[in-house]
């Protein structure tokens, strides 16, 4: 190989050289996808079998090992896989989105810009959607969300029918996924951490009774416009050297999109797609996921797991020794494999593994330890420890909010680096929808406001204990409005807060009434008196 072949691989590690293409990377007699994506969308296939627990498709260690042995086909059979990858990606997405994020504006409740920002949150389920981009931004280390101006429904089946799209149906700021294996960006010279273009590349295959023909569709993004071509794919084989099996094409001829226009004008300063690592570093602009660095210790645990099972299982029933037992006959019987000998040989029994099994479940404390370490996951977050080492406590004595945050620390702060790419992705896409909106006439703003985000941590909180702090910080003076308190304790915006007000004005006129509370003081019927009668008390009283 070489020199030019050499960098043009990509072998070296990134932090000596740059590269800048000066050809598109998706274009006709092209390779799809380019050689240097197949280890990225190779990572994401092996991390997504993990999550899935289809660890047997990944790694078979024990199984390989063993595979010219008398028990490779038991060992085929008794293979276990324990989904610990699940659990280690889903618990930072709960802790970042299990409470609803809110946004604000910064400007009246009343206002077009905050009405416009919380209809964005509410039609999009941008906390359902953030929870789902965690959860896939975990084990791939990269997720991206992308913002269009368009129905939110499908109506090509009713345009290919001929039939018009209802009249109710508007056009509007949509949020949504962009699967990761889809994403092929191009990056600025000099600077890996800026792009200059992002491909959406999807291969598509259309099936009829007799035939399979792949395409690919793509969405070129690049500032204030998208491009949409098509092309012919052609397969060349699978590359796994990645460790996971990927397809390859060739890139065919171009054929029509089927749209009616491949150009489209964005209005934007910017692309309106947007990447969120799950962790990051300063040479790479892909992210970190959280099991590609315990992807090994993984395999050890189900390697550990199945020996254990085939031990447990091999001595359930132990070859026997003893007289041959055609001369007693066959007054004994025995279950598993027997070994005759003769009368002047050792006392019948069992063939047992005399070695004990405390240093394989040793091991396997230790793997499992290794792996909530490794992930920033204190084991009594579960509510209990898996492995045997119990001296850390199970986290459930704790109930004063401090105690629990530091006892929360390694996750809390895992959970905050994570967040610090998604505020600034969630805020982006939000800032977009206004701008598009506006571009368009939809609403009638001077200028699109950047949003603010406010997240909370996910762990419960001592609401009396934050209630006597305050007090104590204000010396006794209330620190929060009636709809504030009402957003904050039923996760509400402030269109329903305001609802809840005056529902609460209408029930305390439905009770005391409309009757001024002064008229108590005015003297009734029964008490008014006469000139003559206030005469007549005065004498009274002189004498």
């Amino acid at each position: 190989m070489g020199f030019f072949n050499l960098l043009k691989k990509h072998d070296q590690p990134s932090d000596e050289y740059t590269v800048r293409k000066t050809y598109s990377i998706i274009r006709e007699g092209a390779q799809f996808p380019p050689d240097d994506s197949i280890k990225r969308l190779a990572k994401y296939k092996r991390m997504r079998k993990l999550f899935e627990g289809n660890h047997r498709d990944v790694y078979e260690r024990a199984t390989d090992i063993l595979k010219d042995s008398p028990q490779a086909k038991q060992l085929e059979k008794l293979y276990i896989a324990i989904n610990l990858a699940d659990i280690l990606v889903t618990k930072p997405a709960d802790l970042l989105v299990g409470e609803p994020v809110h946004f604000e504006s910064g400007l009246d409740d009343t206002s077009e810009e905050q009405k416009a920002l919380n209809r964005y949150v509410e039609e999009n389920d941008l906390n359902q959607l953030l929870h789902e981009s965690a959860m896939s931004n975990g084990y791939r280390g990269d997720a991206w969300i992308k913002v269009r101006f368009g129905y939110r429904q499908d109506y090509s089946e009713l345009i290919a029918r001929g039939l018009e799209i209802p009249e109710d149906a508007k056009m509007e700021s949509v949020v949504e996924h962009v699967n990761a294996n889809s994403v092929f960006p191009e990056f600025s010279a000099g600077n890996v951490k800026q792009i200059k273009a992002v491909n959406i590349a999807q291969v598509e295959w259309v099936e009829t009774e007799q035939t399979e023909i792949p395409f690919l569709n793509v969405e070129r993004h690049i500032p204030g416009h998208i491009f949409y071509t098509r092309y012919r794919l052609y397969q060349n084989g699978v590359d796994v050297s990645g460790g996971a099996p990927i397809s390859v094409f060739n890139i065919g001829e171009e054929v029509p999109t089927g749209r009616e226009e491949d150009h489209e004008e964005t209005f934007l300063p910017h692309i309106p797609v947007f990447h969120i690592p799950y962790k990051s570093i300063d040479d790479s602009y892909f992210g970190i996921g959280g099991l590609e660095k315990i992807e090994t210790v993984f395999a050890a645990i189900n390697d550990r797991l199945v020996q254990i099972d085939y031990i447990l299982w091999k001595h359930s029933d132990p070859t026997a020794y003893g007289p041959d037992l055609e001369s007693t006959n066959g007054a004994v019987q025995f279950g598993g494999k027997y070994i005759p000998v003769n009368k002047d040989d050792p006392t019948p029994g069992y063939m047992v593994w005399q070695a004990q099994l405390d240093a394989a479940f040793k091991q396997l404390d230790m793997l499992l330890s290794i792996v909530f370490q490794m992930s920033e996951t204190p084991q009594w977050l579960f509510g209990t420890t898996m492995s045997g080492d119990n001296s850390g406590g199970t986290g459930t004595s704790h109930t004063d909010g401090a105690a629990i945050k530091a006892r929360f620390m390694p996750i809390l702060s895992k959970v905050k680096r994570i967040r610090a790419h998604y505020d600034r992705a969630v805020r982006d896409a939000l800032w977009t929808c206004m701008l598009l909106e506006k571009a368009v006439g939809v609403i009638d703003v001077e200028n699109a406001v950047y949003p603010r985000a406010i997240w909370s941590d996910g762990l419960p909180k001592n609401e009396k204990e934050l209630a006597e702090i305050m007090q104590i910080r204000t010396g006794g003076k209330p620190t929060i409005d009636v709809r504030g308190a009402i957003k904050q304790q039923d996760d509400v915006d402030d269109e329903k807060a305001d609802e809840v007000i005056r529902r609460i004005e209408e029930d305390e006129k439905t009770t005391s009434g409309f009757v001024d509370g002064s008229i108590f003081n005015k003297e009734g019927p029964e008490n008014s008196h006469s000139d003559e009668d206030k005469e007549e008390i005065a004498e009274e009283d002189g004498s």
